[in-house]
């Protein structure tokens, strides 16, 4: 158990006992011989149950990405996982603190990465910005990056409002394009860590209407740098970064 220096150790082992009924994962096959790797992240027995599958597009190399609930009007309810890297503050290639990155693991942090959920998540929590080895998102909520598709199987930590969003946040480093490239604000170290920036798609459901599945698509991206949680909705230079992922796929089970 982590995430010490806000709950404090004895508040958060109980905490998180009480509202994780199962979080676990698997691989399993799916056509012909594409990988699922299956995560569990069920939070209650009275929540929301869903199950979100992302299918991995031809630019997918191990992105960076969160998936949290929140109202129509924008305020997060919850996340439901978050990957490892950005959780902890610890990355594949660290931060050589120079504006050059380290060829083994380390502390990073990058607010390009994810701005909007990091901002949501602050406003929620009353937690700080960046997570970090210090102080990181619970466990509960994480999970590594998968290598290619994936399937999260999750319940609401508690019963949902009748119409709500289910939003995911997506980021690929140094994925530089013409119109995002690596002259575009120069001297920027967080720019630059991320090139395109952060995709946000989104569905709303009302839970009096339910349809049999749903597809979250793209609404906008984050800040280039992560100076804001603002959604920006010109989109009109981004490429590949819309290939991270070919379809993000939503079924809501009563």
């Amino acid at each position: 158990m982590k995430r010490f220096t806000f709950y404090g150790f004895v508040f958060a082992t109980l905490a998180v006992a009480a509202f994780i009924y199962s979080c676990s994962s698997s691989k399993v096959g799916q056509g012909q011989g594409a990988e699922v790797t299956v995560i569990e992240k069920r939070f209650s027995d009275e929540g929301a149950s869903m199950e979100i599958s992302f299918t991995a597009g031809k630019a997918h190399n191990y992105p960076t990405f969160a998936v949290w609930l929140e109202n129509v009007e924008g305020q997060m309810l919850q996340t439901v996982f978050v990957t490892k890297s950005i959780a902890t503050g610890y990355y594949k290639f660290g931060d050589a603190g120079d504006g050059h990155w380290l060829k083994v693991p380390g502390k990073s942090i990058r607010p390009a990465a994810l701005p909007i959920w990091l901002h949501k998540r602050q406003q929620l929590e009353g937690v700080a910005l960046m997570p970090t080895p210090e102080a990181p998102v619970a466990d509960a909520y994480t999970g590594a990056t998968p290598a290619g598709n994936l399937k999260i199987n999750a319940t609401s930590k508690e019963s949902l409002p009748q119409r709500f969003r289910v939003v995911a946040e997506v980021n690929q480093p140094w994925d530089w394009n013409n119109a995002w490239n690596n002259d575009k604000y120069p001297g920027n170290s967080d720019y630059k860590t991320s090139a395109q920036p952060s995709l946000l798609y989104m569905v709303e459901i009302d839970l009096n209407n339910l349809m049999p599945e749903y597809h979250l698509n793209v609404i906008g991206h984050g800040h280039y740098a992560g100076a804001d949680g603002k959604l920006y909705t010109d989109i009109s230079g981004i490429t590949s970064a819309k290939e991270i992922f070919s379809q993000i796929k939503l079924t809501i089970k009563k």
